[in-house]
């Protein structure tokens, strides 16, 4: 019998010099990933080990695609998860993050969701392939996308 193939997704960082100074050499450094396990949100590259974050299917509630207005142009992409209600603090760049700073950047997201979001710059996110890993993984665990702002 043949073992099912399931197709990990995984995106990563663009190669900077950031990641060379803060000691992680010219390696590819994880933005993204979704496996048989769940979710890795990556850290940023100038402290990747420190903010990454492993979330187990079992905490997650939806995987969210948002955005958020900024001053110039472009908006302000972020891939996140929705955890259950009591799942352990998560490392990253926004943990820190006020409930009031958060509500006037992103009033159309739940401050915890924002919290445990990853900014996409310096990656993409491809939506077909990340639905596609989610359902292969965990069938019962929505994709949110939640478009204002997106383009």
């Amino acid at each position: 019998m043949s073992k099912a193939v399931f197709p990990i997704y995984e995106e990563h960082y663009i190669r900077s010099p950031i990641q060379l100074i803060a000691g992680y050499g010219w390696q590819k450094l994880i933005a993204l990933r979704v496996d048989e396990s769940g979710v890795t949100l990556g850290g940023a590259p100038g402290r990747h080990r420190q903010q990454t974050a492993r979330v187990p299917w079992q905490d997650i509630e939806a995987v969210v695609m948002w955005a958020h207005r900024t001053a110039g142009a472009s908006p302000m992409r972020y891939v996140g998860v929705r955890r259950r209600p009591g799942a352990p603090e998560l490392p990253g760049p926004n943990r820190k993050l006020k409930p009031g700073t958060a509500a006037v950047l992103a009033p159309h997201i739940d401050y915890e969701v924002f919290r445990a979001s990853r900014t996409l710059v310096l990656w993409r996110v491809d939506p077909d392939r990340l639905e596609a890993a989610v359902s292969a993984f965990a069938p019962g665990v929505p994709v949110e996308f939640h478009r204002e702002h997106w383009t």
